[in-house]
This record gives structure tokens, sequence and C-alpha cells, in this order.
């Protein structure tokens, strides 16, 4: 579009500035003005539109949502989208997660000594935090630590983008996951009214994610605690709500504790496609996975349930069982490829602050 404005313009300017020569100073300088706003226009840096000029269709209807069910402001909420900017760089982002990458690309990423010392550094600097969080909520302190680990590097990558700009890019102009980024600048507007923050100085992921953990907007709002008892739920400067809000997440959505992860698993015959295919919630038991060609490469009881899944390595397709806790990992982010790094750091970083003797 910038490339189509800027030959346009080129065009009008010969056009009229050349058949005239003898326009006059102030009609040179409205033509300079027409240029700079078809550039302005071209470019989308004033998507959503400013209000001056009035909201998109989409967002007055959002607007008006919010009025009916939140009892917002109008004229305040048309201020503040007037003020949020489209961000192209987030729709490339949210169209290629890392994520989505080959296992052993994603792995090489994620599971490497810089977030394995680091885990093991961040351990036992909040030893004590991490130990109270483990005794409440059942969550080991290597599945918290790895969870921050992967997400942010223990807090020291949040995000660089507005929250308000991300969610609002992505709710009306991503629309294969529009529904989910509305309701999550829904929870945003709520979770900046209780908490009395400032819409436009958030920072967060391409997503719309914020603080040390990630949590989305309406993560942030159910499952963030004050675990230092400051009388804040603070994600992007507070470690201990942090490490508390992780564990709380995870309980709630179905941790069971000293129940397996996930195992190795080798594969034979011909279910194996409609095994895949049934997703990673765990609906079989372990011996109904056996009689199916299914073989853990691990102790487990025949009675537990679990769900098979593949994901790629350099020599192929690699297979697992994923048990009840790793589907809960699944929660956080909906990647076998995030939760299977979350497993495998949490693994390395305990292997170096405990030791087996």
């Amino acid at each position: 579009m910038v490339e189509w404005a800027g030959l346009e313009n080129r065009n009008t300017r010969k056009r009229i500035v050349g058949s005239n020569p003898t326009l006059s100073a102030t009609n040179r300088g409205c033509i300079a003005m027409l240029r700079i706003l078809l550039w302005v226009l071209a470019s989308g840096v004033l998507a959503p539109v400013s209000v001056a000029q009035g909201l998109s269709p989409e967002v007055e209807v959002f607007v008006g949502e919010m009025v009916r069910k939140h009892q917002f402001e109008a004229d305040a909420l048309r201020r503040l989208f007037g003020r949020a900017q489209s961000r192209p760089a987030i729709l490339r982002a949210i169209s290629a997660p890392g994520t989505a990458k080959p296992w052993h690309e994603f792995r090489a990423r994620t599971v490497d000594a810089v977030r394995i010392q680091g885990g093991a550094a961040f351990w036992r600097r909040h030893a004590s935090t991490l130990e109270r969080a483990s005794r409440e909520f059942g969550v080991p302190e290597e599945i918290i630590v790895a969870t921050i680990g992967v997400e942010t590097l223990y807090g020291r990558h949040t995000g660089g983008y507005r929250v308000l700009d991300a969610l609002t890019t992505l709710a009306f102009q991503y629309p294969p996951r529009a529904d989910l980024f509305r309701d999550q600048l829904e929870e945003y507007l709520l979770l900046i009214r209780e908490s009395g923050l400032d819409a436009m100085t958030i920072k967060g992921s391409y997503a719309g994610a914020i603080g040390i953990p990630q949590f989305l907007p309406g993560s942030y709002r159910r499952y963030a605690i004050d675990y230092d008892g400051d009388g804040r739920r603070d994600l992007m400067g507070n470690t201990a709500d942090a490490i508390g809000s992780v564990a709380n997440y995870y309980r709630a959505h179905g941790w069971l504790p000293g129940q397996t992860v996930v195992v190795p698993a080798e594969v034979a015959g011909g279910d194996i496609e409609a095994l895949l295919a049934a997703g990673i919630k765990p609906q079989l038991t372990v011996g109904e996975l056996r009689r199916r060609g299914v073989s853990p490469v691990a102790g487990v009881d025949d009675a537990a349930v679990a769900a098979l899944f593949e994901v790629e390595s350099e020599s192929g397709p690699r297979y697992y069982l994923g048990f009840g806790n790793f589907y809960v990992i699944t929660r956080y982010n909906r990647s076998v490829n995030y939760a299977l790094a979350v497993f495998e750091l949490a693994r390395e970083i305990r292997a170096l602050v405990r030791p087996r003797s």
C-alpha cells in the first residue's frame, strides 16, 4: 500500500503542478498536505482511525457492547481506541508462532543452557517462595520455574508491544481468531478498570500476554493472586505473585500432585493415525493403548489414562504418551511442543538444583 500510494502521489504532482507552474504557494501547500494525508491513510498507521474521523464499524459495535454489558462510558472508549495503533508486525508474528516449528528446532531454542542455568539460579533465588507454592498448590517447583523460563526467560523478556495495540489489532484485523481476541480485549478493559492501571502503558507479547508469566487478560483476572500479601496482584514486577499465580493456574486446570506427566512411546499397527487424530486430551487407558499398538518406554500403570501424540525430531516422528498433567500444561499453551519443552526444561533444571544422590 505504501509503494502504491507513493506512485500515485508522484503522478498526481506531475498532473497538477506540472501543468500549471503559476500555482500559488497556498495551493502548493494544500497539495503537499494532500500528499501527506494520502501516505498516512495508505500506510495504515491510523487504523483504527482517530476519533475525529470516526472509528471503524467493528470497533463501534464493540464499544456499544462494552457500554451495555459493563456500563463503560462510550466516549471514553472511543478516545482510547482512537489512540490505539494497528501493528502489522503483530499479524506477521501470530501467523508464524515459534511453537509451530518442528520440535527439534523449538527444543533447541527453549531447552538450552541459558534457560537451564538461568532456571537453576531463579530457583535458588526464590527457593522459599517456590517451596511454599509447591506445597500449597501441589505443583512441582521445577514446573513453575520452567514455565516462567519458556515464557519470558525468568522475567527478562516480557514483550514490547502495547497490550491495547496487540489486542485491538488481533480483535479487528485477524479473522481466524477474532472472537478470542475480542474476548481478551473485553477482559483487558475490565482488568484496567478493576486495577486502576493505565491502558496505554502496559506492554506485553504480540498476543497481548502480560507480565513475568505471560497471562492473557482473562487469565490475569481469574488466576493471578497476591502471593506476597502486599495487597496487589502484580504479574509485571512481582516475582512472588508470578510464582503463586502460575501454581494457582495449574491447580485450577486440574494438576494432580505426584502423577506422571509424559513418557516416550513406541508404536506399531494400523490404529496410530486414529489415535493421533483423537487429540491430546487423555481418554484411553495405557492398557487399551497397548492393545492398539502403543508401548510406553517406561513403567506406567495400565489403568492410567493417556493420549498419544507425536513431535518431529531430526530423524523423523517421535511418539509420546501425555497424561493428565501434560494436558494441564497444554491449557497454558495449546502446543504440544510448548508443553514438552516445559517438561524437559523442568527435568534439566531439577537435575542441577536437586541432583539424585
